[in-house]
């Protein structure tokens, strides 16, 4: 994980930042307050970037290349992208441009968060849901879809800012996983294809047994590692959905509730060898993907019946 910060009285400076951090971009306008201050955390395919202006800027930039989603703190910001008019005030959130589309706007003393990512880790949460998209996911809107999904949306990303990436080094599990999940969250936050998409394939007669067994040897194998539904579906030979359903009917629950409770089993053995003197719960848990340890301590508790950190102690 890598952190870089900016902070300058200086246009030219800052407009040559922004056009190496993001892309090619001019920075319109001569304000008085020439303070920009910008702290860049990059881990793992995953960008997150807490931006301050104090002043009023237009700028005109190039396709990024890169999902970017932007949520404001204070100030504000607008959207002129394509003859659009869209004002964002402190607690909205909002797609700024597709990856391949270039875009305009403008920022008034606005202070804000921006997530990018990947286009295709788009494309590998979208195979989680009901409904498997035939081509690539792309967002058809820019704003959430309600107040709901704009908070649910905002509060993900201050989870990952202040949580996943606060540590020295966070680990790759933990980043790529929280990656996957802040993807998700967006297509339920904001429209796409992925919600649009009306035709969906459903193999129920490869929702067998002899999924299941392959499906649950490649997870056991691999929970170490950041794997998504699409992958397991692959080394199992069949569709997402068939996946689904043979956990569904032969297990009981869905594929990633069964990577779940395969990480908290190792996170225990972990825990019953580990020395108390030089690990700790935390380490352990993000060792296995859980970011959260409350959450993990939760699950664990009722799992085993007891406190992880009870675990620990026990073998001192």
């Amino acid at each position: 994980m890598e952190t870089e910060r900016f902070d300058s009285g200086s246009l030219t400076a800052t407009e040559e930042f922004l056009s190496r951090a993001y892309t090619p971009m001019r920075i319109g306008g001569r304000p008085h307050d020439t303070r920009t201050r910008i702290v860049r955390t990059a881990a793992e395919g995953l960008i997150v970037d807490r931006l301050a202006f104090g002043y009023t800027m237009s700028y005109d930039a190039e396709p990024l290349g890169r999902v970017c989603l932007i949520t404001v703190h204070s100030g504000s910001m607008v959207d002129t992208t394509d003859g659009r008019d869209d004002v964002y005030g402190p607690g909205e959130s909002f797609l700024i441009a597709l990856p391949d589309r270039p875009y305009t706007g403008a920022l008034h003393s606005a202070r804000y968060t921006i997530t990018m990512f990947d286009p295709s880790v788009l494309d590998q949460a979208a195979t989680v849901g009901a409904r498997t998209p035939a081509g690539p996911v792309r967002f058809t809107g820019h704003r959430a879809l309600d107040a709901d999904a704009n908070r649910r949306f905002g509060s993900t990303v201050a989870f990952l800012r202040d949580q996943v990436l606060t540590a020295p080094a966070a680990d790759p599990l933990v980043v790529a996983t929280a990656t996957q999940h802040l993807a998700a969250v967006a297509l339920t936050a904001f429209p796409s294809t992925a919600q649009q998409e009306g035709h969906h394939r459903i193999d129920g007669k490869d929702g067998n047994a002899d999924t299941l067994r392959r499906a649950k040897a490649f997870i056991e194998e691999n929970a170490h590692r950041a794997v998504g539904l699409s992958e397991i579906a692959a080394a199992a030979f069949v569709t997402p959905r068939a996946v689904q359903y043979a956990f569904s009917r032969h297990a009981g629950m869905s594929p990633l509730a069964y990577l779940r409770r395969v990480r908290l089993t190792r996170a225990h053995d972990d825990l019953r060898t580990a020395d108390p003197a030089t690990s700790s719960v935390t380490r352990i848990a993000a060792r296995w993907g859980f970011a959260h340890v409350g959450r993990f301590a939760a699950a664990y508790r009722g799992l085993y019946g007891v406190t992880p950190g009870a675990t620990l102690r026990a073998r001192g």
